[in-house]
């Protein structure tokens, strides 16, 4: 007997037992402890599921999926960030933005910050990145993910020392992962020190892809700081020259790839290193 029919029998039992004591209204049958198990079990390994498409690269499957769950199992705040993870990677950022923003103050709000912080590093937005991210990692200081996404969005801003201390923490606190110790060897190129970048590189025995991209990255970032700081240095005798540096810098430091894949070894593009 499945669960539907099982509650349905209950219900109907219920029912005529009230109506044998000539009681005219209707009492609430007690449910089996089995049978809320079995739901909360059912939605567990939905959520699970859906985590697992996300994870996966199947964001518009998992959205459909998430309206299937909404149907099934109500909403939640847990179920309103995976929607607006969905919506983000599929290129939605305006509604994933205003979900991630209504969740900032909940449960959720570790990884609605995250999410912002995503969502403005794509766009160029270096210091909203920044503070979101920050937030992020306030309210959820142990992630590896999040330290990691902030140091890199630091790098990206040309804060090479701030950039150090969650770097660190999120390569010391995931130490087999490749994305902190990718970050971090890159800090370690971008602040002078590439003995010690090949170094964490040859311990971490990181793939050639990976190292490869690592000394693609300090290029870039190396050169989209400078670009940045000409374009903000005083041209008093060349107003177009300082508006195309600065258009060159706004560009040339926008994340070039998904922040979260950019040393996965599954993938044959180029993303950027993370948590």
């Amino acid at each position: 007997m499945n669960t539907k029919t099982a509650l349905l029998s209950m219900m109907t039992v219920a029912l005529l037992a009230g109506c044998a004591s000539n009681r005219n209204a209707y009492r609430q049958p007690q449910i089996e402890p089995s049978l809320v198990e079995a739901a909360q079990d059912d939605r567990g390994m939905y959520l699970g599921l859906l985590k697992q498409m996300q994870a996966q690269g199947a964001h518009y499957a998992s959205l459909a999926h998430i309206d299937a769950f909404r149907q099934r199992f109500g909403d939640s705040p847990e179920l309103r960030i995976l929607q607006a993870n969905a919506l983000r990677e599929t290129g939605d950022s305006s509604t994933a933005s205003a979900i991630y923003r209504g969740l900032t103050k909940g449960p959720q709000a570790a990884p609605a910050w995250h999410g912002l912080g995503l969502v403005a590093a794509a766009t160029g937005d270096l210091d909203g990145a920044r503070v979101a991210l920050d937030n992020a990692v306030r309210a959820d200081p142990l992630n590896v993910a999040y330290l990691g996404d902030l140091g890199f969005a630091l790098l990206q801003a040309g804060q090479i020392e701030q950039a150090r201390a969650p770097l660190a923490k999120a390569a010391e606190l995931g130490p087999d992962n490749i994305r902190a110790i990718s970050n971090l060897a890159l800090w370690a190129l971008l602040s002078g020190q590439p003995a010690t970048a090949e170094s964490m590189i040859q311990r971490a025995n990181l793939p050639a892809p990976t190292r490869a991209e690592i000394y693609r990255l300090s290029q870039t970032l190396r050169q989209a700081v400078a670009a940045s700081n000409a374009a903000a240095a005083p041209l008093a005798n060349s107003t177009t020259l300082a508006a195309q540096q600065r258009a060159d810098a706004a560009h040339a430091s926008r994340p070039p790839g998904s922040m979260l894949d950019r040393f996965s070894p599954s993938t044959s593009t180029a993303q950027e290193a993370t948590p």
